[in-house]
């Protein structure tokens, strides 16, 4: 009877030395690859076979991939893949870590994460002019801003009477350095940190920047119709506007009105009241006007960055779009809310309906992706690679970045 007993602890000494070699086996095969050379990303299936919720922030080939590992591979590909990608730091340098293998990413007690570094925290400021029925449109143009961005947004709402209450009241600017001023038909369809990169960009000179009126001056409003001086062969557009206030407020701006320079807060009003019988489009008509006179002042940046329905009825003329896809939406002409432009629209619903704790792919693109179908009859639905070729690697950035990394920390326990 003894002797049966010692059989039976010895074998299941051996069942449980297989299993803990199989699970820690598991751990040095490299992360699963998905069907036709997808990217694997460090997801896990849940209890009872049920698909792990993480899964939901994939395209289908993506998840279909990661859900076809098994189990317990999956979750310890999924560390190997964050330990690959992110390498924790030694805290002697110049020593190599004694640690090896299946034990090498396990984080000591009170040894500080290492994470994928974000953004600066600099503040970002973003300006819009709001009035009369804008409310809305200024709203989802706010939560696209929010939807994509990194590093942490101000808002400067300057709003009529009626609508301050919907807004914060508190708008500074004399600290301000730099600004982004958007119109209230503007959607971000990437991280307003990339457009605000382009501040990096300004040479010694430069102290504003804005893009285009158009890319081919016999079409454009401005060569065609306009009674006053204009930027360059077709004017530029106001519509997305980034700043460096601190140059501006330091700047004496040559004009057509006296021989020496005016400061910025001199000089807008009396060039208004010069050109006032002779412009149309407000205040895009004076900056026109001004860095006309100053145009060592603006930096230009590429059309996809304040794309408008003129880039796409007159035929695609927006080469940067047709490469990049479109960074920031204009909907002007009122096209969110008529039917002229049905692609313009879709975009603009599918975001207003997007609610912030939902899916990005399965609640905001898929049913964008959809809604194009309807359009591929219209002038702009017949190019919706342009649309939807930006807000797509977007999407998986900010999956990338909120998601991915967080969960990379927490295998590492």
């Amino acid at each position: 009877m003894k002797l049966y007993c010692k059989l039976v602890a010895l074998l299941l000494c051996l069942g449980v030395l297989l299993l803990l070699s199989l699970f820690v086996g598991s751990a040095d095969e490299p992360p699963p690859k998905g069907a036709g050379g997808a990217r694997s990303l460090p997801v896990s299936s849940g209890p009872g076979g049920r698909a792990h919720p993480l899964l939901a922030h994939f395209p289908p080939v993506q998840a279909a991939a990661a859900a076809a590992a098994e189990e317990g591979a999956a979750a310890a590909a999924a560390a190997a893949q964050i330990s690959k990608r992110e390498p924790r730091l030694s805290r002697n340098p110049g020593k190599r870590s004694p640690a090896r293998g299946k034990f090498a990413n396990v984080r000591r007690p009170g040894e500080q994460k290492h994470l994928k570094e974000l953004p600066s925290l600099q503040w970002m400021h973003l300006a819009v002019v709001a009035c009369g029925d804008r409310l809305e449109e200024t709203l989802i143009m706010l939560k696209s801003a929010v939807l994509f961005s990194y590093r942490k947004l101000k808002f400067h709402i300057f709003a009529e009477d009626s609508l301050k209450p919907e807004f914060e009241k508190k708008v500074i600017l004399k600290d301000v350095d730099s600004l982004l001023y958007v119109d209230t038909d503007v959607l971000f369809l990437r991280p307003i940190d990339d457009i605000w990169s382009f501040l990096k960009e300004f040479n010694s000179t430069q102290l504003a920047a804005m893009a285009p009126e158009h890319e081919i001056p016999k079409i454009g409003w401005y060569s065609r119709f306009a009674r006053h001086p204009y930027y360059g062969t077709t004017g530029v557009n106001s519509g997305v506007m980034l700043m460096n206030l601190t140059r501006i407020r330091n700047t004496q701006f040559k004009n057509s009105m006296i021989p020496t320079g005016l400061m910025w807060e001199e000089m807008l009003y009396p060039l208004y009241q010069k050109y006032k019988n002779y412009i149309t489009w407000g205040d895009q008509d004076l900056l026109n006007i001004i860095f006309y006179f100053n145009p060592e002042c603006l930096y230009v940046f590429p059309c996809q960055w304040n794309y408008r329905p003129d880039h796409c009825m007159y035929g695609s003329n927006c080469k940067g779009a047709e490469e990049e896809g479109i960074s920031v939406l204009h909907g002007n002409r009122g096209v969110y809310h008529d039917d002229k432009q049905p692609t313009f629209k879709a975009l603009y619903e599918v975001i207003r309906d997007f609610p912030f704790e939902d899916n990005l792919f399965q609640s905001l693109y898929y049913p964008l992706q959809s809604k194009f179908l309807d359009t591929v009859h219209t002038l702009c639905g017949r190019i919706p690679q342009v649309f939807l070729k930006q807000i797509e690697k977007t999407m998986k950035k900010v999956y990338e970045n909120r998601v991915i990394v967080h969960v990379g920390a927490n295998y590492r326990y």
